[in-house]
Protein backbone atom coordinates (compact mmCIF):
# COMPACT_ATOMS: atom_id res chain seq x y z
CA UNK A 1 0.00 0.00 0.00
CA UNK A 2 1.47 3.28 -1.34
CA UNK A 3 0.67 6.68 0.44
CA UNK A 4 0.43 10.08 -1.34
CA UNK A 5 1.81 12.93 0.49
CA UNK A 6 -0.02 14.81 2.36
CA UNK A 7 -0.39 18.73 0.98
CA UNK A 8 -1.82 22.02 1.74
CA UNK A 9 -4.18 23.45 -0.66
CA UNK A 10 -5.49 26.87 -1.24
CA UNK A 11 -9.58 27.61 -0.61
CA UNK A 12 -9.21 30.17 -3.52
CA UNK A 13 -7.22 29.09 -6.05
CA UNK A 14 -6.90 25.28 -5.77
CA UNK A 15 -2.92 25.05 -5.66
CA UNK A 16 -1.25 22.64 -3.80
CA UNK A 17 1.92 23.04 -1.65
CA UNK A 18 4.22 20.56 0.14
CA UNK A 19 4.14 22.51 3.42
CA UNK A 20 2.08 25.21 4.72
CA UNK A 21 3.07 28.82 3.77
CA UNK A 22 1.43 32.11 4.62
CA UNK A 23 0.60 33.46 1.24
CA UNK A 24 -0.23 31.42 -1.32
CA UNK A 25 2.65 31.52 -4.30
CA UNK A 26 -0.01 30.99 -6.99
CA UNK A 27 -2.58 33.92 -6.30
CA UNK A 28 -0.93 35.57 -3.20
CA UNK A 29 -3.76 35.15 -1.04
CA UNK A 30 -3.04 34.84 2.96
CA UNK A 31 -3.81 32.30 4.86
CA UNK A 32 -5.47 30.01 2.45
CA UNK A 33 -3.94 27.40 2.93
CA UNK A 34 -5.72 24.39 4.40
CA UNK A 35 -3.93 20.91 5.16
CA UNK A 36 -4.95 17.70 3.38
CA UNK A 37 -5.08 14.36 4.68
CA UNK A 38 -3.07 11.71 2.93
CA UNK A 39 -4.75 9.08 0.43
CA UNK A 40 -3.90 6.13 0.79
CA UNK A 41 -3.67 3.49 -2.38
CA UNK A 42 -3.69 0.04 -2.68
CA UNK A 43 -1.05 -1.54 -5.30
CA UNK A 44 -3.08 -5.33 -4.96
CA UNK A 45 -0.14 -7.53 -3.78
CA UNK A 46 -1.06 -10.31 -2.64
CA UNK A 47 1.23 -12.58 0.61
CA UNK A 48 3.20 -15.79 -0.91
CA UNK A 49 3.90 -18.92 0.62
CA UNK A 50 7.53 -18.92 1.21
CA UNK A 51 7.85 -22.20 -0.25
CA UNK A 52 6.60 -21.09 -3.59
CA UNK A 53 8.95 -17.95 -4.05
CA UNK A 54 11.16 -18.40 -6.75
CA UNK A 55 14.89 -18.26 -5.38
CA UNK A 56 16.84 -18.85 -8.76
CA UNK A 57 16.52 -15.55 -10.25
CA UNK A 58 18.71 -14.27 -7.24
CA UNK A 59 22.28 -15.68 -8.15
CA UNK A 60 24.42 -12.87 -7.94
CA UNK A 61 26.36 -11.29 -11.13
CA UNK A 62 29.72 -11.21 -11.08
CA UNK A 63 31.95 -7.64 -10.61
CA UNK A 64 34.68 -9.44 -12.19
CA UNK A 65 36.86 -8.64 -9.37
CA UNK A 66 37.27 -11.13 -7.36
CA UNK A 67 37.61 -9.21 -3.87
CA UNK A 68 34.22 -6.85 -4.75
CA UNK A 69 32.55 -9.96 -5.37
CA UNK A 70 33.51 -11.72 -1.65
CA UNK A 71 32.69 -8.19 -0.28
CA UNK A 72 29.53 -8.28 -1.68
CA UNK A 73 28.94 -12.29 -0.81
CA UNK A 74 29.12 -13.34 -4.44
CA UNK A 75 28.15 -9.94 -6.67
CA UNK A 76 25.19 -8.22 -7.44
CA UNK A 77 22.05 -10.07 -6.69
CA UNK A 78 19.16 -9.31 -8.58
CA UNK A 79 16.37 -7.54 -7.22
CA UNK A 80 19.10 -5.36 -4.52
CA UNK A 81 19.70 -1.24 -4.73
CA UNK A 82 23.18 -1.06 -3.63
CA UNK A 83 25.54 1.92 -2.57
CA UNK A 84 29.00 2.76 -3.73
CA UNK A 85 30.59 5.75 -1.50
CA UNK A 86 34.26 7.24 -1.40
CA UNK A 87 35.88 10.63 -1.83
CA UNK A 88 36.64 11.91 -5.16
CA UNK A 89 38.85 10.29 -7.08
CA UNK A 90 38.82 7.40 -5.18
CA UNK A 91 37.59 5.30 -8.08
CA UNK A 92 33.60 4.78 -7.40
CA UNK A 93 33.07 5.34 -10.89
CA UNK A 94 36.11 3.02 -12.32
CA UNK A 95 34.71 0.36 -9.89
CA UNK A 96 31.18 0.45 -10.85
CA UNK A 97 32.09 0.88 -14.61
CA UNK A 98 34.24 -2.22 -14.16
CA UNK A 99 31.31 -4.24 -13.05
CA UNK A 100 28.88 -3.30 -15.66
CA UNK A 101 31.26 -4.17 -18.69
CA UNK A 102 31.81 -7.73 -16.75
CA UNK A 103 28.28 -8.71 -16.97
CA UNK A 104 27.70 -7.36 -20.17
CA UNK A 105 30.06 -9.40 -21.31
CA UNK A 106 28.82 -12.49 -20.03
CA UNK A 107 25.88 -11.94 -22.17
CA UNK A 108 23.20 -10.32 -19.42
CA UNK A 109 22.31 -6.72 -20.56
CA UNK A 110 23.06 -3.81 -18.36
CA UNK A 111 22.89 0.18 -18.55
CA UNK A 112 24.99 2.41 -16.92
CA UNK A 113 23.05 6.13 -16.49
CA UNK A 114 25.62 8.80 -16.16
CA UNK A 115 24.75 12.05 -14.53
CA UNK A 116 28.09 13.76 -14.04
CA UNK A 117 29.36 13.16 -17.36
CA UNK A 118 29.09 12.46 -20.87
CA UNK A 119 28.81 9.56 -22.74
CA UNK A 120 32.10 9.92 -24.85
CA UNK A 121 33.84 10.14 -21.27
CA UNK A 122 32.76 7.41 -20.05
CA UNK A 123 32.63 5.22 -23.51
CA UNK A 124 36.18 6.07 -23.61
CA UNK A 125 37.21 4.99 -19.81
CA UNK A 126 35.00 1.64 -20.42
CA UNK A 127 37.04 0.78 -23.56
CA UNK A 128 40.65 0.63 -21.34
CA UNK A 129 38.63 -0.78 -18.86
CA UNK A 130 38.36 -4.36 -21.47
CA UNK A 131 36.79 -5.50 -24.05
CA UNK A 132 32.79 -3.90 -24.82
CA UNK A 133 29.77 -6.26 -25.41
CA UNK A 134 26.71 -4.97 -27.08
CA UNK A 135 24.66 -5.88 -24.01
CA UNK A 136 26.05 -2.68 -22.29
CA UNK A 137 23.80 0.53 -23.06
CA UNK A 138 24.89 3.87 -21.85
CA UNK A 139 22.91 7.30 -21.23
CA UNK A 140 24.00 10.67 -20.09
CA UNK A 141 21.44 12.23 -18.28
CA UNK A 142 20.74 13.99 -14.75
CA UNK A 143 17.49 14.29 -15.24
CA UNK A 144 15.21 11.96 -12.50
CA UNK A 145 12.36 11.71 -14.87
CA UNK A 146 14.35 10.55 -17.99
CA UNK A 147 15.95 8.03 -15.68
CA UNK A 148 12.80 6.55 -14.38
CA UNK A 149 11.20 6.65 -18.05
CA UNK A 150 14.92 4.39 -19.25
CA UNK A 151 14.94 1.85 -16.39
CA UNK A 152 11.13 0.94 -16.37
CA UNK A 153 11.26 0.25 -19.86
CA UNK A 154 14.69 -1.33 -20.15
CA UNK A 155 15.52 -4.99 -20.17
CA UNK A 156 19.03 -4.62 -18.86
CA UNK A 157 19.45 -6.88 -15.54
CA UNK A 158 21.81 -4.46 -14.04
CA UNK A 159 21.62 -0.73 -13.38
CA UNK A 160 24.27 2.05 -12.43
CA UNK A 161 23.15 5.51 -12.18
CA UNK A 162 26.56 7.55 -11.44
CA UNK A 163 25.51 9.31 -9.77
CA UNK A 164 22.18 9.05 -7.57
CA UNK A 165 23.87 12.72 -5.45
CA UNK A 166 23.25 14.73 -9.05
CA UNK A 167 19.89 12.82 -9.97
CA UNK A 168 17.34 16.28 -9.94
CA UNK A 169 13.77 15.83 -9.81
CA UNK A 170 12.16 19.06 -11.77
CA UNK A 171 8.91 19.13 -9.94
CA UNK A 172 11.00 19.65 -6.31
CA UNK A 173 11.84 22.82 -5.70
CA UNK A 174 14.80 21.81 -3.91
CA UNK A 175 18.36 22.36 -5.51
CA UNK A 176 20.53 19.51 -6.75
CA UNK A 177 22.22 17.13 -4.27
CA UNK A 178 19.93 18.51 -1.71
CA UNK A 179 18.28 15.84 0.85
CA UNK A 180 14.98 16.37 -0.87
CA UNK A 181 16.38 15.54 -4.26
CA UNK A 182 18.43 12.56 -3.42
CA UNK A 183 16.14 11.02 -1.38
CA UNK A 184 13.18 11.08 -4.36
CA UNK A 185 15.69 9.87 -7.14
CA UNK A 186 17.02 6.96 -4.47
CA UNK A 187 13.46 6.11 -3.64
CA UNK A 188 11.76 6.20 -6.98
CA UNK A 189 15.08 4.23 -8.61
CA UNK A 190 14.88 1.80 -5.82
CA UNK A 191 11.15 0.78 -6.21
CA UNK A 192 11.45 0.21 -9.95
CA UNK A 193 14.23 -2.03 -9.30
CA UNK A 194 13.07 -4.18 -6.45
CA UNK A 195 9.74 -4.20 -8.96
CA UNK A 196 11.37 -5.40 -12.05
CA UNK A 197 14.19 -7.73 -10.21
CA UNK A 198 17.51 -5.58 -11.60
CA UNK A 199 20.82 -5.02 -9.63
CA UNK A 200 20.48 -0.84 -9.14
CA UNK A 201 23.79 0.11 -8.46
CA UNK A 202 23.51 4.15 -7.30
CA UNK A 203 26.76 6.10 -7.00
CA UNK A 204 27.04 8.25 -3.97
CA UNK A 205 29.42 11.29 -2.62
CA UNK A 206 30.22 11.67 0.87
CA UNK A 207 31.05 14.90 3.11
CA UNK A 208 34.35 16.11 4.25
CA UNK A 209 33.47 13.88 7.29
CA UNK A 210 33.02 10.65 5.49
CA UNK A 211 29.82 10.31 5.94
CA UNK A 212 27.84 9.85 3.40
CA UNK A 213 25.96 13.00 1.95
CA UNK A 214 22.00 13.46 1.67
CA UNK A 215 19.46 11.75 4.09
CA UNK A 216 20.55 8.87 6.50
CA UNK A 217 17.35 7.41 5.62
CA UNK A 218 19.09 6.57 2.37
CA UNK A 219 21.52 4.40 3.94
CA UNK A 220 18.49 2.39 5.62
CA UNK A 221 16.77 2.23 2.08
CA UNK A 222 19.20 0.75 0.47
CA UNK A 223 19.89 -2.87 0.74
CA UNK A 224 24.15 -2.68 0.72
CA UNK A 225 26.75 0.25 1.92
CA UNK A 226 29.46 -0.16 0.00
CA UNK A 227 32.72 2.28 1.15
CA UNK A 228 35.81 2.60 -1.45
CA UNK A 229 39.21 4.40 0.30
CA UNK A 230 42.43 5.06 0.00
CA UNK A 231 44.68 8.14 -1.17
CA UNK A 232 44.42 8.88 -4.69
CA UNK A 233 48.24 8.92 -5.24
CA UNK A 234 48.49 5.55 -4.23
CA UNK A 235 47.47 2.78 -5.94
CA UNK A 236 46.09 0.62 -3.52
CA UNK A 237 42.33 0.83 -2.53
CA UNK A 238 40.54 -0.72 0.44
CA UNK A 239 36.64 -1.65 -0.31
CA UNK A 240 34.03 -2.49 2.72
CA UNK A 241 30.39 -2.83 3.44
CA UNK A 242 29.25 -1.54 6.56
CA UNK A 243 25.59 -2.66 5.54
CA UNK A 244 24.69 -5.87 4.10
CA UNK A 245 21.35 -7.77 3.93
CA UNK A 246 22.68 -10.40 2.30
CA UNK A 247 25.49 -11.65 4.42
CA UNK A 248 28.01 -10.51 6.44
CA UNK A 249 28.99 -6.94 6.95
CA UNK A 250 32.23 -5.63 7.85
CA UNK A 251 33.97 -7.67 4.99
CA UNK A 252 37.41 -6.14 3.80
CA UNK A 253 38.73 -6.36 0.09
CA UNK A 254 41.94 -4.75 -1.44
CA UNK A 255 42.46 -3.78 -5.04
CA UNK A 256 45.07 -2.03 -7.10
CA UNK A 257 44.61 1.22 -9.46
CA UNK A 258 46.47 0.81 -12.55
CA UNK A 259 46.22 2.01 -16.13
CA UNK A 260 43.70 -0.47 -17.05
CA UNK A 261 41.49 0.49 -13.85
CA UNK A 262 40.90 -2.04 -10.87
CA UNK A 263 42.76 -5.19 -10.10
CA UNK A 264 42.19 -7.76 -7.01
CA UNK A 265 45.08 -8.73 -4.82
CA UNK A 266 45.35 -12.27 -4.58
CA UNK A 267 46.91 -12.54 -1.32
CA UNK A 268 46.31 -9.34 0.83
CA UNK A 269 47.75 -10.48 4.16
CA UNK A 270 51.07 -11.87 2.19
CA UNK A 271 51.15 -8.27 0.17
CA UNK A 272 50.78 -6.36 3.30
CA UNK A 273 53.70 -8.44 5.33
CA UNK A 274 55.72 -7.93 2.13
CA UNK A 275 55.64 -4.02 2.27
CA UNK A 276 57.12 -4.03 5.80
CA UNK A 277 60.35 -3.60 5.05
CA UNK A 278 63.54 -3.87 7.29
CA UNK A 279 63.25 -3.81 10.84
CA UNK A 280 62.79 -0.88 12.54
CA UNK A 281 61.78 0.58 15.69
CA UNK A 282 58.12 1.34 15.84
CA UNK A 283 56.51 -1.66 13.62
CA UNK A 284 54.69 -4.38 14.83
CA UNK A 285 52.37 -7.06 13.26
CA UNK A 286 49.05 -7.61 13.93
CA UNK A 287 45.60 -9.44 12.78
CA UNK A 288 42.30 -7.73 12.12
CA UNK A 289 38.99 -10.04 11.43
CA UNK A 290 36.63 -7.74 10.20
CA UNK A 291 34.03 -10.10 8.76
CA UNK A 292 35.00 -13.65 7.46
CA UNK A 293 39.23 -13.40 6.70
CA UNK A 294 41.73 -12.75 8.89
CA UNK A 295 43.83 -9.85 7.47
CA UNK A 296 47.59 -9.38 8.88
CA UNK A 297 49.05 -5.49 8.68
CA UNK A 298 51.29 -3.23 10.25
CA UNK A 299 50.80 -1.29 13.01
CA UNK A 300 53.54 1.99 13.11
CA UNK A 301 54.34 4.45 16.21
CA UNK A 302 56.30 7.50 16.06
CA UNK A 303 57.23 9.36 19.54
CA UNK A 304 58.83 12.69 19.50
CA UNK A 305 60.00 15.41 22.29
CA UNK A 306 56.32 17.19 23.04
CA UNK A 307 56.36 21.04 22.84
CA UNK A 308 53.54 22.14 24.10
CA UNK A 309 50.77 19.93 25.04
CA UNK A 310 51.56 16.16 24.36
CA UNK A 311 49.71 15.47 21.01
CA UNK A 312 48.17 11.96 19.96
CA UNK A 313 47.27 11.52 16.54
CA UNK A 314 46.04 8.49 14.97
CA UNK A 315 45.57 7.28 11.59
CA UNK A 316 43.84 4.40 10.51
CA UNK A 317 43.55 3.49 13.85
CA UNK A 318 40.91 4.96 16.88
CA UNK A 319 41.77 7.95 17.93
CA UNK A 320 39.78 7.69 20.92
CA UNK A 321 41.37 4.45 22.03
CA UNK A 322 44.67 5.62 20.90
CA UNK A 323 44.61 8.08 24.16
CA UNK A 324 42.97 5.53 26.07
CA UNK A 325 46.12 2.95 25.28
CA UNK A 326 48.26 5.93 25.97
CA UNK A 327 47.24 6.74 29.15
CA UNK A 328 47.24 3.12 30.56
CA UNK A 329 51.12 3.24 29.65
CA UNK A 330 51.79 6.26 31.59
CA UNK A 331 49.58 4.56 34.64
CA UNK A 332 50.99 1.19 34.82
CA UNK A 333 54.46 0.94 33.04
CA UNK A 334 55.91 4.91 33.75
CA UNK A 335 57.64 5.58 30.59
CA UNK A 336 57.20 9.08 30.45
CA UNK A 337 55.36 9.27 27.36
CA UNK A 338 53.39 11.66 29.07
CA UNK A 339 55.67 14.29 28.25
CA UNK A 340 56.00 13.04 24.20
CA UNK A 341 53.99 13.13 21.07
CA UNK A 342 52.43 9.38 19.70
CA UNK A 343 51.36 9.04 16.45
CA UNK A 344 50.22 5.68 15.24
CA UNK A 345 48.87 4.52 11.96
CA UNK A 346 47.71 1.40 10.20
CA UNK A 347 49.81 0.81 6.72
CA UNK A 348 48.07 0.18 3.38
CA UNK A 349 45.35 2.15 3.85
CA UNK A 350 43.36 -0.53 6.10
CA UNK A 351 41.42 0.43 9.23
CA UNK A 352 42.33 -0.78 12.24
CA UNK A 353 39.64 0.38 14.58
CA UNK A 354 38.89 -3.30 16.84
CA UNK A 355 39.87 -3.98 19.99
CA UNK A 356 42.65 -6.70 18.87
CA UNK A 357 44.94 -4.65 18.10
CA UNK A 358 45.88 -2.72 21.47
CA UNK A 359 48.79 -4.51 22.15
CA UNK A 360 49.77 -3.96 18.76
CA UNK A 361 49.74 -0.23 19.44
CA UNK A 362 51.08 -0.51 22.67
CA UNK A 363 54.04 -2.48 21.67
CA UNK A 364 55.05 -0.31 18.99
CA UNK A 365 54.63 2.82 20.81
CA UNK A 366 57.20 1.07 23.43
CA UNK A 367 59.15 0.24 20.60
CA UNK A 368 59.95 3.90 19.15
CA UNK A 369 59.47 5.00 22.46
CA UNK A 370 62.83 3.10 23.76
CA UNK A 371 64.01 3.23 19.89
CA UNK A 372 64.90 -0.59 19.60
CA UNK A 373 63.58 -2.37 16.92
CA UNK A 374 61.13 -5.92 17.20
CA UNK A 375 62.10 -8.74 15.41
CA UNK A 376 59.64 -8.44 12.05
CA UNK A 377 58.82 -11.81 12.90
CA UNK A 378 56.51 -11.48 16.12
CA UNK A 379 52.67 -10.23 15.73
CA UNK A 380 51.04 -9.05 18.77
CA UNK A 381 47.36 -9.40 19.38
CA UNK A 382 44.97 -8.75 22.51
CA UNK A 383 42.71 -6.32 24.31
CA UNK A 384 43.85 -4.03 26.72
CA UNK A 385 42.14 -2.86 29.60
CA UNK A 386 41.75 0.48 31.81
CA UNK A 387 43.55 -1.81 34.49
CA UNK A 388 46.47 -2.60 32.08
CA UNK A 389 45.09 -6.32 31.67
CA UNK A 390 45.10 -8.00 28.47
CA UNK A 391 41.69 -9.66 27.87
CA UNK A 392 41.31 -12.35 24.97
CA UNK A 393 39.51 -11.37 21.38
CA UNK A 394 37.16 -13.50 18.98
CA UNK A 395 39.01 -15.38 17.04
CA UNK A 396 42.38 -16.00 17.91
CA UNK A 397 43.38 -19.08 16.43
CA UNK A 398 42.29 -18.20 13.56
CA UNK A 399 44.16 -14.72 14.06
CA UNK A 400 47.51 -16.82 14.53
CA UNK A 401 47.05 -19.33 12.03
CA UNK A 402 46.56 -16.48 9.02
CA UNK A 403 49.96 -14.87 10.52
CA UNK A 404 51.54 -18.14 10.39
CA UNK A 405 50.80 -18.62 7.29
CA UNK A 406 52.71 -15.81 5.64
CA UNK A 407 55.50 -16.70 8.11
CA UNK A 408 55.39 -14.50 11.46
CA UNK A 409 56.98 -17.09 14.31
CA UNK A 410 56.22 -15.39 17.59
CA UNK A 411 53.34 -14.84 18.90
CA UNK A 412 52.55 -12.38 21.90
CA UNK A 413 48.89 -13.03 22.58
CA UNK A 414 46.67 -12.97 26.02
CA UNK A 415 46.98 -15.87 28.50
CA UNK A 416 44.66 -19.32 27.21
CA UNK A 417 45.86 -18.30 23.37
CA UNK A 418 46.59 -21.40 21.33
CA UNK A 419 49.46 -21.08 18.69
CA UNK A 420 49.68 -23.65 15.86
CA UNK A 421 52.30 -25.81 15.21
CA UNK A 422 55.37 -24.34 14.39
CA UNK A 423 54.98 -20.64 15.98
CA UNK A 424 56.03 -19.63 19.51
CA UNK A 425 53.97 -18.02 21.61
CA UNK A 426 53.90 -15.64 24.94
CA UNK A 427 51.44 -15.59 26.87
CA UNK A 428 51.15 -11.70 28.46
CA UNK A 429 48.22 -10.76 31.32
CA UNK A 430 49.42 -7.28 32.05
CA UNK A 431 51.20 -4.44 30.07
CA UNK A 432 54.03 -4.42 32.49
CA UNK A 433 54.52 -8.05 31.03
CA UNK A 434 54.26 -7.33 27.98
CA UNK A 435 57.17 -5.11 28.50
CA UNK A 436 59.67 -7.62 30.31
CA UNK A 437 58.69 -9.74 27.31
CA UNK A 438 59.61 -6.80 24.66
CA UNK A 439 63.36 -6.92 25.74
CA UNK A 440 63.72 -10.62 24.28
CA UNK A 441 61.94 -9.50 21.13
CA UNK A 442 64.13 -6.81 19.84
CA UNK A 443 65.72 -7.89 16.08
CA UNK A 444 69.80 -8.22 16.93
CA UNK A 445 70.79 -7.03 13.46
CA UNK A 446 69.47 -3.72 14.35
CA UNK A 447 70.46 -0.66 15.92
CA UNK A 448 69.35 -0.53 19.56
CA UNK A 449 70.88 2.50 20.52
CA UNK A 450 68.23 3.92 22.59
CA UNK A 451 67.10 7.37 21.70
CA UNK A 452 66.51 9.59 25.06
CA UNK A 453 63.44 12.15 25.18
Amino acid sequence: MSSKPEAFLCSACGNTELRWVGRCPSCDQWNTLVEVGAVLESSGEQPHVVQEVSVSESLPYSTGLAEVDRVLGGGLIPGSVTLVAGTPGVGKSTMCLHAAVNVGSHGVSTLVIAAEESESQVAARARRLGSLSEHVSLMATASLGDALRVVSETTAKVVVVDSVSTMVDQSLRSPSGGVTQVRAAAEQLAAIARKRGIALVLVGHVTKDGDIAGPRALEHLVDTVVYIEGDRHHQRRVVTTTKHRFGPSGEVGLLEMGPQGLTSIDDPSAALVAERGPALPGSVATVLAEGTRPLVVEIQALVTPAVGTPARVAQGVSATRLRQLAAVLDAHCDVGLVRADLFVACSGAVRATEPAVDLAVIAAALSAFQGHALDPGVVCIGEVGLTGSIKGVAGITRRLEEAARVGLVTAVAPPGSTAPEGMRLISVATVAELLDALVSLRDTKSDTTKRPL
